[in-house]
């Protein structure tokens, strides 16, 4: 019986070089990576697969506009969805859900442990971003945007909104960090420093957002607490975020011409997704480089990590990947909205579950 990736027509021209992007955050993508899978994989064919990451090139400004049509995104939502809504012909072929930690940290003293208790507090806002992709400055407004979904939820969580909270905006810390690559290697580029950790440890506000690794450590560095844990709240719809869920990309370019590749791409994160989930106590070197945190704050950031590596593109994940588009198309981060039934393709990762079944089936006598 013919597979879907049999059924696709022959590539175009041949390919020499395949381009990947993350996040500075787990993704399965990055994990066949550092473990040498995805190299292998396009190896044998000749194709060198080079990440942006690495690039030091111009290349980089790509991981927020997705305009190079040999690139595989998988990353924050914030610019995946962005580039959607400006129209960059890109498909979703797979949605990662990964709990990493988001926290409402505060002071010792403000006595703020619940989120019944931020009601009439003061929460930082990070500013919007002023940057060198003007075409992008709502979609890379990452701090903020992360932030204002934090508070959403936990407001929601204890029934309160916007109205009962005290919004103080702060300097985006991102402009200062410069280059268009600042969100693709936090040990370079210091992303870990975008949180407004200078303005409650001053006082100015009762309580800010954080979410990671690295945040955890500077927590610590600060003199922080912990107020509320949202990887604690037991509803997903409050921990919706630029990173949960967190969406696979392709350009349609990539899609029309080499399918095959981009299905033997997935089907080797898949399979980097099934070794997390058989031997997640082996991940912490590979984490610490991928997050830039200390070995205590990844186990402690990312100790449910192999629960949702593996990519979907379910019913479950999809709305709530539909709330996330919505919520930033309110807020202001995008340019416009669109329909997501327009922008899912399911034959890709159909295909790569089909190959890694070949792969695991033995042949009939």
């Amino acid at each position: 019986m013919a597979t879907t990736l049999d059924r696709i027509a022959p590539t175009r021209e041949k390919l020499t070089e395949l381009w990947f992007t993350r996040c500075p955050v787990p993704t399965a993508t990055g994990i066949a990576y550092k473990l040498g899978w995805l190299g292998d994989e396009f190896a044998r064919d000749g194709i060198a697969l080079r990440t942006l990451q690495e690039s030091g090139s111009e290349l980089a400004r790509h991981h927020y506009d997705h305009r190079l049509p040999t690139l595989i995104r998988e990353g924050g939502n914030m610019l995946a969805i962005a580039a959607r809504a400006q129209h960059e012909p890109t498909r979703l072929v797979g949605l990662t859900w990964i709990e990493e930690s988001q926290l409402i940290l505060t002071r010792p003293d403000t006595g703020i442990a619940h989120a019944a208790d931020l009601k009439g507090r003061r929460l930082a806002l990070p500013g919007w971003s002023r940057n060198d992709i003007p075409s992008h400055v709502r979609g890379t407004s990452i701090a903020r945007g992360m932030s204002l979904a934090g508070y959403k939820g936990v407001l929601a969580s204890a029934g309160l909104t916007f109205d009962d909270v005290e919004l103080v905006e702060t300097e985006d810390r991102l402009r200062n960090i410069g280059g268009a690559g600042r969100d693709l290697e936090p040990r370079r580029s210091g992303v870990g420093r975008l949180w407004p950790i200078e303005a409650l440890v001053a006082g100015k506000v009762d309580a800010i957002y954080v979410k990671g690794a690295s945040a955890l450590d500077q927590a610590r560095e600060a003199g922080l607490v912990i107020a509320i844990d949202l990887d604690a709240l037991p509803d997903r719809r409050f921990r919706v975020n630029n990173g949960t869920p967190r969406p696979i990309t392709v350009h349609q370019q990539l899609l029309d011409e080499h399918f095959d590749l981009v299905a033997r791409f997935l089907a080797v994160t898949l399979r980097a997704a099934d070794w997390v989930a058989a031997q997640p106590n082996r991940l912490r070197e590979i984490l610490e480089f991928e997050t830039a945190g200390s070995a205590g704050a990844v186990d402690q950031a990312y100790a449910r990590l192999h629960e949702g590596l593996h990519p979907t593109l379910d019913a479950d994940r999809l709305a709530l990947f539909e709330q996330q588009k919505k919520f930033l198309f309110t807020h202001g981060f995008l340019d416009a909205d669109f329909e997501l039934d327009g922008w899912v393709d399911p034959r890709p990762l159909d295909a790569a579950r089909a190959i890694n079944a070949r792969a695991t089936t033995p042949e009939l006598a």
